[in-house]
């Protein structure tokens, strides 16, 4: 098991690697829409799915796999109201055929993020 680490995405913020390479398997910790650069995160949800799925790219890029990689997602909202909003940011993200997901409120987000998402991918 290798731990995968990159800068480009934010750093854990608790005991926690940004993913582990099991050879086949890639586990992606759950990404929320902080941009690695500044610290920032965008308010408009739409903006925070986008950051966090490019916070998943950069993961999945420093285990040398890409978006066409993950075959499943977990996507977590704090509002459910937001969830066509957020499919429109994620279908962009993703092609046919699109990853198995799970999608589902939580009471709560780490940094008051609306959105984190997780994701597994799969080796050639």
């Amino acid at each position: 098991m290798n731990v995968i680490s990159t800068q480009n995405a934010p750093a854990a913020i608790g005991p926690y690697s940004q993913a582990l390479d099991l050879g086949d398997l890639v586990f992606v910790s759950g990404q929320i829409p902080v941009d690695p650069a500044t610290g920032a995160m965008p308010a408009d949800v739409r903006d925070q799915a986008r950051q966090s799925l490019a916070n998943l790219k950069a993961i999945l890029a420093a285990a040398g796999l890409g978006m066409a990689d993950v075959v499943k997602t977990v996507v977590f909202l704090a509002d459910l109201n937001d969830f066509a909003a957020v499919n429109e940011v994620y279908a962009e993200a993703f092609a046919q055929p699109f990853p198995a997901r799970s999608c589902v409120q939580v009471a709560g987000i780490p940094k008051g993020a609306k959105v984190e998402i997780e994701c597994i991918a799969r080796r050639p």
